[in-house]
């Protein structure tokens, strides 16, 4: 299993159709919500996808906001969630984030997805609010600067 970040229309095509698989059909969010004007490739969001033999599984991506890493759009495929792809599509969007000089990286998790963000450093920061008409909260993490 590996993190690699979209650079052709064709992965991108294969980010769309996970996101559309899990946040339209599985978790009813509407297809108008799901895309928006930062799902392109010219820079303004990096997006990710993870392979599990060799097959796009699940993705991400991260634009930043006043100087903050804001990860959105994670999903991995039902028959890989227990795969250890989570963690992947997180480290690789907070490398991302280092790269660019960003010293904080914020969510919105959903809030049956708090204990693994917590398991990765995330700490909440907010009270439960409504998103697509799913329970989220803001989970925030300071990143650690190597020197």
């Amino acid at each position: 299993m590996n993190a690699k970040r979209v650079t052709t229309d064709e992965d991108l095509k294969a980010a769309f159709a996970m996101r559309k698989e899990v946040f339209v059909k599985e978790q009813g969010v509407p297809l108008e919500d799901e895309f928006d004007q930062f799902d392109t490739l010219d820079g303004i969001c990096e997006h990710i996808l993870v392979h599990y033999n060799e097959q796009p599984v699940g993705t991400g991506r991260i634009r930043f906001i006043d100087g903050v890493g804001k990860l959105e759009r994670i999903c991995i495929l039902e028959p890989y969630r227990k795969c250890g792809l989570g963690k992947v599509i997180i480290n690789a969007l907070e490398e991302i984030a280092e790269e660019q000089g960003a010293s904080q990286v914020k969510l919105h998790g959903q809030t049956q997805a708090e204990g693994f963000y917590k398991k990765l450093g995330y700490r909440t920061a907010s009270d439960i609010f409504m998103e697509d008409g799913i329970p989220h909260i803001l989970m925030l993490k300071e990143l650690v600067k190597v020197e």
